[in-house]
């Protein structure tokens, strides 16, 4: 299988765990994550080494055994797995973060990774429900932005993803050479997007 570059019900914990969780709007449970656990799992990221990852591997698994449940910690472990290229059980320690309430940044990264790595696996559909969620829910974030564009192309949606790359450029490259095209390079973004959407929709 090709291989594309990477950048890319869990236990329940005590109704009364200060860290476990605020309610959002929609009566859903948010999980929080205390400064000291984020210190911890930051430290241990910044001595992981791509070309071994194991050690962090391990680091990550012990802190999960001391916090089960916890959807940073699933994150990261996740996410070690995933770089050290073993996607089927990042997957896994994705979808349980999920499931368990992770929130803000990490979960716009989550939502990223997760859906990048069904793409690497082949699951090409779930993978664009990932990025759509991530797209709706970050509309501003710029890495999700064209990791949808590149997940629409592996999808066969050539127009939506080089569409999505020209709004994405019209939007973030602001030299004086783009911006006298801007117009331009809107207009063939919309009719690229419009062209998906008649086929997507026929």
């Amino acid at each position: 299988m090709l291989r594309w570059a990477r950048g890319i019900r869990s236990l329940a914990r005590s109704p009364d765990d200060p860290d476990r969780a605020d309610d959002r709007d929609d009566g859903t449970m948010t999980a929080t994550l205390s400064p000291e656990l984020e210190a911890t799992l930051r430290e241990i990221f910044e001595r992981r080494d791509r070309a071994n990852m194991q050690p962090t591997i391990d680091e990550f698994l012990a802190v999960l055994a001391d916090h089960p449940g916890d959807p940073y910690v699933l994150y990261e472990v996740g996410g070690s797995y995933d770089t050290a290229g073993e996607e089927e059980t990042a997957l896994g320690y994705y979808e349980q973060a999920l499931a368990a309430g992770l929130a803000g940044d990490p979960l716009r990264r989550c939502l990223l990774q997760y859906g990048s790595t069904l793409r690497i696996l082949g699951r090409m559909d779930d993978s664009l429900a990932a990025l759509d969620r991530a797209r709706a829910e970050y509309p501003d974030s710029e890495s999700v932005r064209l990791f949808h564009a590149l997940g629409l192309h592996a999808a066969g949606r050539s127009d939506a993803a080089v569409g999505e790359l020209l709004a994405f450029a019209a939007d973030t490259v602001r030299t004086p050479d783009v911006l006298r095209y801007e117009a331009a390079l809107r207009g063939n973004a919309g009719y690229l997007l419009a062209l998906d959407e008649e086929r997507s929709g026929a």
